[in-house]
């Protein structure tokens, strides 16, 4: 058997083991795609998920969040003094030595919030980045990584317990506003993470957004960084920029002007109140499925991640 089938088969057992132990889910409880094994091989999410090791190559995101890859990524300890890396069977606790540094100074500053021994990291990218076998269309270049909404008090969780323990929901009424789960140490933990100068964007639930909006009394400039996006509410999601020098890295384009809170709650405005849906053309052609990403979608360059040591 090649090393590639081994891979494979090792990933497809994964795949399979966690859908039928109900783990077919994103953390926010979004349904993943189910995949035919058969195909693994021939599609990208496949032959970046069979790889159990980063590259033998220095540092470099490739391409964009959703459609690219990682080289020479370095992997998380999947426990440190001030962390715990979940889900170990995902193997996703990789990414760019600045999205490691960046969670391990996140977590330093979450130990010294009341209740929290330090921070619960869940899907950071895997390997080699690219498209992922479950879950997000993003974390593909190893500048992503999602942060547990539950405080982490035990830094000692075996393997075991961090495939079975779940994070906690921190909102109400569909995500407009937040529940009694959410407290002034999640507020300081995400401002913590958007004040630090290498962050991009931080996704959170359209409530969490509005209330850390009325809660700030002093500088607002972090909120910027800090925008309603669907779900997000298990965790909350801290993207990097491109760091300097890579050149082969797509940044994520500049946020709106202003702290974004009027947008936010304009957005909680819309889940009180939904707009009425806009009908359907009824001869407008049915929307195709999305097609799988191959290796030959992505930039050039990731062939040759692959195809490293």
């Amino acid at each position: 058997m090649t090393s590639f089938k081994r891979s494979l088969a090792l990933v497809t057992s994964l795949l399979l083991c966690a859908c039928a132990g109900g783990a077919g889910t994103d953390i926010d409880g979004t349904p993943t795609a189910d995949v035919d094994p058969a195909t693994l091989q021939h599609i990208a999410k496949g032959q970046f998920g069979s790889k159990r090791r980063a590259s033998i190559q220095d540092p470099a995101p490739i391409g964009s969040y959703a459609k690219g890859c990682m080289a020479g990524a370095q992997q998380l300890a999947e426990t440190g003094p001030t962390w715990q890396a979940m889900r170990l069977s995902r193997n996703r606790n990789w990414g760019h030595p600045e999205l490691v540094d960046m969670v391990q100074s996140l977590s330093r500053k979450a130990a010294a919030q009341p209740g929290w021994a330090g921070l619960y990291v869940g899907d950071m990218s895997q390997p080699r980045g690219g498209p992922m076998l479950t879950g997000h269309r993003s974390h593909q270049i190893g500048l992503d990584a999602d942060i547990w909404m539950l405080p982490a008090r035990n830094l000692t969780l075996s393997a075991s317990e961090r495939e079975n323990i779940s994070s906690i929901s921190t909102r109400r009424a569909a995500g407009a506003f937040t529940n009694s789960s959410w407290t002034r140490s999640h507020h300081e933990i995400i401002k913590a993470a958007a004040s630090d100068k290498r962050t991009a964007r931080i996704f959170v639930f359209p409530g969490a957004k509005v209330q850390m909006c009325n809660d700030e009394k002093g500088d607002r400039t972090w909120l910027n960084k800090v925008r309603p996006w669907y779900g997000h509410h298990y965790h909350f999601h801290v993207r990097l920029k491109c760091p300097r020098g890579a050149r082969g890295c797509v940044d994520q384009a500049a946020p709106p002007a202003g702290d974004g809170c009027a947008d936010a709650q304009e957005w909680v405005n819309n889940i009180l109140n939904p707009p009425p849906p806009q009908p359907r053309d009824p001869n407008a052609p049915a929307p195709k499925p999305r097609r799988e990403l191959r290796v030959g979608d992505l930039p050039q360059q990731c062939a040759g991640v692959l195809a490293s040591r």
